[in-house]
This record gives C-alpha cells, structure tokens and sequence, in this order.
C-alpha cells in the first residue's frame, strides 16, 4: 500500500487537518458523560435548576463543537480521499495507456476495469475511515479509560478483561476473511469478463440461439461470487454480536458491582451512569477500530492488484523522444524487413520468423495466407505494437526503436482487423490522426474509401453521432469510415489488415483503385481474399509464421503451391 503513498502530496493539509478536527470531537465525547454524572450527583439530587440548566447549556455548546468538528472532518476526508482516487484512477490509466499489447493481453480487460473502479473505490473507502477513525478509536479508548479509573480504579479493571477479549474476537475473524475477500475479488473479474463477453458478442449469441447457455454460464459465475461474498461476510458479520455480547455482559457485571458500591456509598448514581457511558464509547471505538481493520485488509488486497498494474512495465519502450531528421532517398526503402522473427511472451512458437523484404514509397506489398499464419503479428511490428524478438524493422532506413512514438505512428495509418469507432461525431472519429483536418480533407477521405454514398445520406452528415462502438452503422460500413480515419491526414504508410472483409467484391475492388490513384503512401495490404493483393508490386504468403512465397502474382502462381491453392480455391 505505501507504493500508493505518492499520491497523497497534493492533500497534506486535509489529510492533517482532518484529524485533528475529529480530535477535537473526541475531546467533547470524553468531558460530557462527567459533566451529565455532576449534574445527577448535584444537581438531580439537590433539585437545584440553574445548576441543571448551566452545566446543560454547556453540555449543549460542546455537543454543537463536536458536530461542527464532526462536519468539517468529514469534508476534508472527503475532499482528500475523493482527490487521492481521482489522481490514482488518472495515474492508473496513463500507465495503462503506456503498456504495449503484450501487456494488455496479459491482464484482460475486465479486471483491469474493476481495478480502475471498484478497487480504487474499496481504497478510497479504506482512507476515508482512517482518516475519520485514526484519531477518534485510540484516543476514546485511552481517554475513557483514564477517566473510568478516575470515578474508581477497581470497577476499570473490567477494562482489562473486556478489551482483550474484543481484541481476540477481532482477530480471529481477520485472520479468517482475509483470504476470503482476495477470492471475493477474483470471482467478481470473472462475472465482469463473462458480462463483457455476453454484451460485446450479443449478436453472435442470439444468431446461434445461445441465450440459455449464456445465462447458465453466467450465472454459475455469479453464484461462485455468492457464495464467496456471503462466506465472507457471514464470517466478518460476526464480529458485533460477539462484541456487542461481551460489552454487554461488562455492562451487567458494571451495575452489579456498581449498584453494591452505590449502596455503600463509594460511588453515586451519576457515577456509575458515567462509567456505562465510557464502556459503551470504548466498545464503539474498538468495534470502529475492527471495521477500520476490515476496511484496510479490503484496501491492501486491492492495493496490491492496483500496484500490479503499476508495478508492470511495457516490454516495447520508448527510447528517444526527439525528432529524427530523414533526407528523402529513393533508393532506401521505405519499409525494410531484416531477417525479422516474432515470439509472443507466453508462447515458445514464433508467430513470425526470418521475415525478409523490402518496400519503397509507393510500393503496394500484400500479405496473404491462411488463419493464424502470422499475417497481422507482421504488420503489427511497423508501428511498434510488438517488438521482434529477433532481426531489425527499418522506417527510411532507421529502426523503429530509435523513432519516438509520435514520430514513427505519425506518418502511419493503420486499420486494425476489429472495426472500432468511439462515441462522438463522425466528424471527431474521422480527425482522430489529424484534429485539424478540415472538411475537404475528411470528403477526400471519406470518397477514397468508398463512404460518401452513406455518408451524405446521414442526417447530419458529418455532424452525426456515432454510438459507442459504431453500433449504428453496419460492419462494411464501419470498415470503410475506419478505412477514411487512416487516409485523413496523408499517412506515408497505410496498413490495412484485413480490413475489407465486409465489403462486396466490387466495393472492394473500387476502393483498391482509389488508393492506387490519390494515394502516394507505401500501402499493406494484409488480407485472404487472392484478389486483393493480386496486383500488390510484391506478395508475401505466409503459412504458420513462415514465408512459403514471396514475389508478383505472376511468380507466385508458378512457384508458390500455397498461394496457387489460395487463388485457384477462391476464382474458380
């Protein structure tokens, strides 16, 4: 947890203040119960009323400053803990921001939200009780205490019983719900990935009339999470009664042997009323101080999975943030592959290996072969998602590792397998590369890839709003508005990984020969389909992460098996 301690800087004063108003409320607590004794002892027993109503009218004003004190703690703890949470959730998503694809596929992205919301909310809860309790349990305890042994020392040795048995019960049922509640944790992630997988993939469940199985599957994880959570809180639920049950025996035993000593006259009424009074506040606080406990076991089992996060570092770094100056030459290439082999983290196989070739400006390279050949794990080295776990990727003649980020995908446009579009205008989502992108721009765009025809349709044309994921458009359609987002801005390089498989054939060939004619960027085109690579200056067929082809159509077709299987099975 003292990993998250960097980002309290910013609340020092609240964090400080806090407490020392809630101190102040204690101090309150502490003096009434003798003032209300006097009051009984003198004032109740001598019927004297402007004794009763002075010390009552002081009892008010120091119930009014600790409610004061009270309100003013609970602002600042508020103030501080939602501030700390707002700049761990920021903080959180920054980081995750820096992580390369390795990284994010390691965690998922369900647990990574609930880290983002729920355990940043259980630590922000955690805070807020120390904050209100770090002052008030301990001094109550001690002060009450002091103060029971001042009325009588031999009735506040059932101090000495009581609160070690509180502490036993305390401990005993921490030691037993902290395991519980890290499995609590873990069940939650996996309700939150089955819900994720449910609402993305609805359309897929209901094609395939899965809704029963769905909810079956669901709901054998929700009740895993059932019965975790009720596990644990049946466990921590049992710590009131238990130490309501002492505190309560303690009060018996105090009016017993009180009541004897007020027939023999050491201790009076209001004495013995005082007394109840600093037991029941003891037992408050260390009921408070065993919740805060509670709260804190909560706090550092999410405070250890948000320091995971933390504490992870991208395997693809950023080595230089400074511009790098590239003279134009011709005969360097603009892409060049160097005996290039890729390994996933949590694989032996190379999904790439001893990839070799070369594109100049201009140049259309096309990549084909069969699912899970390597096709996207090849394109996914230019802009530096992954980095070759051997040989060299070169932009201009400079590997990619010395580029900074924003240089190296600056000059890049990239439409990835998934179509995604977020939440806006279309207009937002087209400026993605270049936000000062101006009208004719985006139409350039949106012509060359084949969306004007839709486009103008719209109601607001450019101005209409996009629902989260693109939901309202058709999935040809959010290819080709993804398609018009990279060519916004004139990317040197254009990547397009397989993303035309929505699209008819004759859309499809339309929009090659739009990119061919208005397009001076170095293209790839990573795709199944034989006739949209066909006319790629060079072809590269790709079969388990190995070049089996490379060269023209007309090449391939004489010397390449795989690649002739490939176009004979698709145009005959």
């Amino acid at each position: 947890m003292n990993k998250l301690f960097r980002f309290f800087k910013g609340y020092r004063k609240e964090m400080i203040s806090a407490p020392i108003f809630k101190f102040a409320e204690t101090i309150t607590d502490i003096v009434i119960p003798l003032l209300v004794a006097n009051m009984i002892d003198i004032g109740v027993k001598n019927h004297d009323l402007n004794y009763i109503l002075g010390w009552g009218a002081v009892v008010i004003v120091l119930n009014i400053v600790g409610i004061v004190s009270a309100m003013v703690c609970s602002k600042l703890a508020a103030r501080a803990c939602a501030g700390i949470s707002y700049d761990i959730r920021r903080g959180l998503y920054a980081h995750i921001n820096t992580l390369s694809h390795a990284e994010l596929d390691k965690f998922g992205t369900a647990t990574l939200n609930n880290r983002m919301t729920h355990d940043v909310s259980r630590f922000e809860t955690a805070l807020g009780m120390f904050l209100r309790t770090v002052m008030r349990a301990p001094f109550l305890i001690v002060g009450s205490a002091i103060m029971a042994m001042i009325i009588d020392i031999k009735l506040s040795l059932l101090f000495l019983i009581v609160a070690p048995l509180i502490l036993i019960v305390v401990f005993l049922i921490l030691k037993k719900t902290e395991p519980l509640y890290d499995k609590t944790q873990k069940d939650l992630d996996r309700v939150s990935e089955i819900t994720r997988e449910n609402l993305q993939g609805a359309r897929v469940v209901r094609a395939f009339n899965k809704q029963d199985y769905e909810e079956e599957r669901f709901a054998k994880s929700a009740k895993t999470l059932r019965k975790s959570a009720v596990k644990v809180v049946s466990v921590s639920s049992l710590l009131n009664p238990f130490t309501g049950t002492i505190i309560n025996f303690a009060i018996i035993a105090v009016l017993w042997f009180g009541g004897l000593q007020v027939n023999t006259g050491s201790l009076t009424q209001g004495q013995i009323i005082a007394f109840v009074n600093y037991l029941t506040q003891i037992s408050i606080a260390l009921v408070s101080l065993a919740n805060l406990i509670i709260a804190f076991i909560k706090a550092i089992n999410c405070s250890h999975r948000i320091n995971e996060v933390f504490d992870t570092q991208p395997s693809v770094v950023e080595t230089n943030k400074e511009y790098i100056n590239i003279e134009e030459n011709k005969d360097v290439p603009k892409i060049e592959f160097k005996n290039v082999s890729l390994a996933y983290s949590n694989s032996a196989k190379f999904a790439v290996k001893n990839l070799s070739f070369k594109a100049y400006v201009g140049d259309t390279i096309g990549i084909i072969g069969g699912t899970g050949s390597g096709k996207s794990s090849v394109v996914s080295l230019i802009p530096r998602f992954y980095d070759a776990t051997s040989g060299k990727v070169l932009i201009d003649g400079v590997d990619v590792k010395d580029y900074s980020f924003e240089q190296l995908r600056g000059q890049i446009g990239l439409v990835p397998q998934k179509a995604v579009l977020f939440k806006g205008t279309l207009k937002e989502n087209l400026q993605w590369r270049k936000p000062s992108a101006t009208l004719l721009e985006l139409q350039k765009a949106v012509k060359i890839s084949q969306s004007a025809e839709f486009v103008d349709e719209l109601p607001d044309k450019y101005d209409y709003k996009v629902q989260a994921g693109g939901k309202n458009f058709s999935g040809g359609q959010r290819q080709r508005l993804t398609i018009a987002r990279a060519l916004v801005g004139d990317p040197q390089i254009l990547i397009m990984d397989d993303s035309a498989s929505a699209l008819d054939f004759a859309t499809d060939a339309n929009l090659r020969r739009a990119i061919k004619e208005e397009i001076k960027a170095t293209v790839i085109i990573v795709s199944q389909r034989a006739n949209t690579v066909r006319n790629a200056n060079q072809i590269i067929v790709m079969d388990n992460g190995n070049i089996v082809g490379q060269g023209t159509h007309k090449e391939l077709m004489e010397t390449c098996d795989v690649y002739r299987e490939i176009y004979q099975s698709q145009t005959k």
